[in-house]
């Protein structure tokens, strides 16, 4: 098995409602995001386009990130093809943020930054404030607490526009396996050869 996500680019309507949740979800800090939104505009006026990209973790099946690590504390699971970070194994070299081609990997720093004294942690932050661990590197791990009782990732569960969807890679009667031969989808830089999990449908076919 190979679970793997297929973005909508037709659907996406840019919202950062992907971004907010699983920033909630995880109780990141400021500067981690998991799951992110770029736009990228094209044309000249009044002849212009917008394109809302969402990014996250690819979950490479052949993970750059896993490749270099000193210490194997950045894995891919077996059973489902997963990368993730084990933490007690984790030495925070930052060895795995170099060679991530798709920046989705975020080192914590020893100080939490904020910006001027009226600003606070959110009460997500407080919340999971102890489950992340200071001097290491975390990334998104396709929520695999939820997973774990059943549950989509939470940036699925919440796309207001329904432009993501979840499953098994290699099961070609899967919905994720239909949209990409139905609808051509693709991957990001498949010329660094590390075969993203992660596939996106064209606005136009």
């Amino acid at each position: 098995m190979q679970l793997g996500m297929v973005l909508d680019l037709k659907r996406c309507i840019g919202c950062y409602g992907c971004q907010i949740v699983c920033k909630a979800e995880n109780g990141t800090g400021p500067g981690t995001t998991y799951a992110r939104v770029v736009k990228r505009e094209s044309g000249t006026y009044p002849d212009v386009e917008r394109l809302s990209l969402p990014l996250l973790c690819m979950h490479c099946r052949d993970a750059a990130c896993v490749a270099v690590c000193p210490t194997g504390a950045s894995e891919k699971r077996d059973e489902d093809g997963i990368v993730f970070v084990d933490e007690d194994a984790c030495v925070g070299c930052r060895a795995c943020m170099m060679a991530c081609p798709y920046g989705a990997r975020y080192f914590q720093d020893r100080k939490r930054h904020y910006f001027g004294e009226e600003e606070a942690p959110t009460p997500f932050e407080n919340a999971r404030y102890e489950q992340h661990e200071t001097g290491i590197v975390e990334k998104c791990d396709f929520c695999r607490h939820r997973l774990e009782q059943g549950l989509e990732p939470a940036c699925v569960t919440n796309c207001m526009s329904k432009a993501r969807f979840f499953g098994d890679l290699d099961d070609a009667e899967s919905e994720v396996s239909r949209l990409i031969d139905e609808k051509n989808g693709s991957q990001l830089n498949v010329h660094l050869q590390t075969d993203p999990s992660v596939y996106y449908l064209p606005v136009r076919r």
